[in-house]
């Protein structure tokens, strides 16, 4: 028998968006020396041609002097979201800027995570319940 796809509305109804604790910022560096120091604390890195982007917790990024001004929350979807799953990223984004809530989406191999501006995080975990609501 084959197997029967999730529909973004199955999957968003099975999440629990979850406030992860901390806040981390978003840095980039070009320089080696640095980006090996902070790898190790970077939850996502992502080589870019301008440098590598890592996102890094917040009090790591204050302590290496790098610029603290974007602080951001991460809320883990904690659903199963298939690498070939479709709409799920899509519905949250929009969710999110409907609601004047910029965000920044990671999917990762087992979850998607949704980084969002500190003092919205609240905000954006109420949308995010009513849109799982919606859609069950």
């Amino acid at each position: 028998m084959p197997e029967v796809a999730l529909t973004a509305y199955d999957i968003i109804a099975g999440m629990t968006p979850t406030l992860t604790p901390g806040v981390f910022m978003f840095i980039t560096t070009d320089d080696p020396a640095r980006i090996k120091s902070l790898s190790f604390h970077a939850v996502s890195t992502f080589k870019e041609a301008e440098g590598m982007s890592l996102l890094v917790p917040a009090e790591v990024a204050e302590e290496a002097g790098l610029d603290a001004a974007h602080p951001m929350r991460c809320i883990t979807l904690n659903v199963y979201s298939s690498l070939e799953g479709v709409g799920l990223t899509a519905a949250v984004s929009t969710a999110l800027g409907d609601a004047g809530i910029p965000c920044n989406m990671i999917a990762a191999y087992h979850h998607d995570h949704v980084f969002v501006p500190s003092d919205k995080a609240s905000k954006a975990m109420d949308v995010l319940a009513r849109l799982q609501a919606q859609a069950n």
